[in-house]
């Protein structure tokens, strides 16, 4: 490549990381520890994962068993990870286990009483092991899509170990409410409220439960402040839900004309919408409690056929609490329950203090490289200083390209990569230094140092990648942050320290009869 090629890409190339990094306070995205916010680690329970699972399945077999006729006196969940199925008649056996077998392949038969008529089903441990996998890969998904609709830029949501979920929110200026969105399940039902029986009659010992009613909490709301009454009234409901939050299509505050108080209303999909329908067309008369976390937030009487899928939540919501709802609702039900088992808040004036210490530190560095290697090397040592400028504004320009985000560790590795780039203008200059001591021509010193280094160059600068790209692959945030930068800056380094340096020595030497080269 000509001396003029050369210098073309080596303007655009400038050009390029100028535009991409300006303005620098509006195009570098700063971590966690250098703005403040918040570092969660929540712990996905897994095995409400499986138990929800293992009840779901209950209730599906109940169904089969029904339309293939085969009578059964209960078919219940047992020691959370089995089912249990009771047979009325024990010839009705192998046909219960074939519509087991082939209807839930992910459960196998465990053990047979010694009358056969009650067999117990369990999971398999690469299916239980593979559903909680899922369970916290798509907690990490809703969780993104609640964050993002939360509005916090460049959020970190990434696994640790098996199942834990951490979480970085850079930036955030309401720690609790963010808190209460993540960890929120936002399991949303619809159960017919037991007509038979009431909560009151069994509290009182006045009426046995059914093993098909759950007594569950009723969120009541004061009608003068109205806000959350302090009551533990109850109410018996179905256990087996008539609709799920799965058909749930959108969700979306808005404000009562009555009283002026925000509800969320709520869409369902083509397929939840007709079930939707049928309900109510069976129901009429009948009250439909609306279940939010094992919670009741109302429960209407059932007025008239509703077409269309559309229903609303309502309660003591502030306008802000009511938006939450209607983001978690958006972005689906966690998978599991999550607990929060570590938090901790930077707050931005320990951020401040951070960037002010590691420009500091940065720029102290910096300013050292350049002054030993432009006193060591002399005018070649500014050739070099100009280059690991050059390095410097490609890594903050890839940076700002990406979108990447900018931590104190990552400071570290751009300082760790300019002193790398130093020390391959050190082998190099050390190489062309040699051959002039052999009595080499200027010209051919400097092909013959460039020529021999650049071998090392390359095998220190690879070593060092595939270092980087293993600790990007397994670290957790700050050491991504440090890979990251340690990754671009070693690829700039290759440019600037061989290619953009050799061109400016070109350049020197271009038509010219240089006799001694000050280095």
């Amino acid at each position: 490549m000509g001396i003029t090629s050369r210098w073309v890409l080596i303007v655009l190339v400038l050009a390029w990381a100028v535009y991409a990094i300006y303005p620098i306070s509006e195009k570098i995205n700063l971590g966690l520890d250098l703005q403040g916010g918040m570092h969660i680690v929540l712990e996905v329970d897994t095995d409400k994962a499986i138990e929800g699972k293992i009840d779901n399945a209950a209730a599906q077999i109940r169904k089969d068993l029904e339309s293939e006729q085969l009578d059964y006196t209960f078919v219940r969940k047992q020691n959370v990870y089995n089912v249990a199925v009771g047979l009325s008649d024990a010839k009705d056996r192998q046909k219960v286990v074939d519509t087991i077998d082939k209807n839930y392949p992910y459960l196998t038969q465990v053990s047979l009483d010694d009358n056969e008529k009650s067999i117990l089903f369990g999971m398999k441990n690469a299916d239980e092991n593979r559903w909680r996998q899922d369970a916290v890969d798509q907690s990490i998904e809703v969780l993104r899509n609640r964050i993002d609709e939360f509005g916090v830029a460049e959020p970190l949501i990434q696994k640790q170990g098996s199942n834990k979920i951490v979480v970085q929110l850079p930036g955030l200026e309401d720690p609790d409410e963010a808190l209460n969105l993540i960890g929120k399940t936002a399991v949303l039902s619809f159960h017919l409220v037991d007509e038979n029986v009431t909560a009151e009659a069994i509290k009182a010992g006045l009426q046995a439960q059914p093993i098909d009613v759950a007594l569950l909490p009723y969120k009541m709301t004061d009608p003068v402040t109205g806000g959350t009454m302090p009551s533990t009234v109850m109410m018996a409901v179905k256990k087996e839900p008539v609709l799920t939050g799965s058909y749930l299509m959108d969700a979306e505050v808005m404000v009562s004309p009555q009283d002026n108080r925000p509800y969320v209303a709520i869409k369902f999909d083509p397929t939840g919408a007709k079930l939707f329908e049928e309900i109510t067309k069976n129901n009429l008369q009948r009250n439909l409690a609306i279940v939010l976390d094992g919670t009741i937030y109302s429960a209407p009487t059932i007025q008239t056929v509703i077409s269309g899928g559309e229903a609303s939540i309502s309660g003591s919501f502030t306008f802000k609490e009511a938006n939450n709802l209607a983001i978690v609702l958006k972005a689906g039900s966690l998978p599991a329950p999550v607990t929060v088992a570590e938090n901790r808040t930077v707050g931005a004036s320990l951020g401040d203090d951070s960037i002010k210490s590691g420009v500091t530190a940065s720029i102290t560095g910096f300013i050292l490289i350049v002054l030993f290697i432009g006193i060591y090397y002399r005018l070649s040592g500014i050739n070099a200083d100009i280059a690991l400028v050059l390095n410097l504004l490609l890594i903050l320009a890839v940076l700002a390209q990406f979108k990447a985000t900018l931590t104190l560790p990552g400071i570290a590795g751009i300082m760790l990569t300019l002193g790398m780039a130093v020390d391959a203008n050190v082998l190099i200059f050390e190489r062309i230094r040699e051959e002039l001591r052999k009595g080499r021509t200027v010209i051919n010193a400097i092909d013959i140092g460039y020529s021999k280094a650049l071998s090392a160059i390359i095998d220190s600068n690879l070593t060092s990648l595939i270092a980087a790209v293993v600790l990007f692959q397994f670290g957790t945030g700050p050491i991504k942050g440090f890979a990251i930068t340690l990754s671009i800056g070693l690829i700039a380094s290759m440019f600037t320290a061989i290619f953009v340096t050799r061109t400016i020595f070109m350049s020197f030497m271009y038509k010219r009869t240089i006799k001694h080269l000050s280095i």
